[in-house]
């Protein structure tokens, strides 16, 4: 799969692409235009997320994690959090256990 292929941004928002689907995982390549932000939530599953490119700003449980490429954050089940986009930016996010 030619992940840099499917990365396209919208003029406003976040395009996702599911790239994988099992049982109780996912795998979905987000596309956040610039200055999109995406507020507090939680999930009730573990996750991954690995920036591919752009800059932005990914709030783990009160703390300010910076977002470039090749930064990885683990998110536990349940753990707020929240991101903004400074710039266009694209990311993996694998989403892992039961709902």
């Amino acid at each position: 799969m030619n992940l840099k292929g499917l990365i396209e941004y919208p003029r406003e928002g976040i395009l996702s692409k599911e790239l994988v689907k099992t049982g109780e995982s996912n795998v979905t390549l987000f596309c956040m235009s610039k200055g999109t932000e995406i507020s507090e939530h939680t999930s009730t599953r573990e996750g991954l997320l690995i920036v591919l490119e752009g800059k932005g700003t990914f709030n783990l449980e009160g703390e300010d994690i910076p977002m470039e490429p090749w930064i990885s954050i683990f998110i536990e089940k349940n753990a707020v959090h929240s991101l903004r986009a400074d710039e266009n930016t694209t990311f993996i996010l694998l989403l892992c256990g039961g709902k």
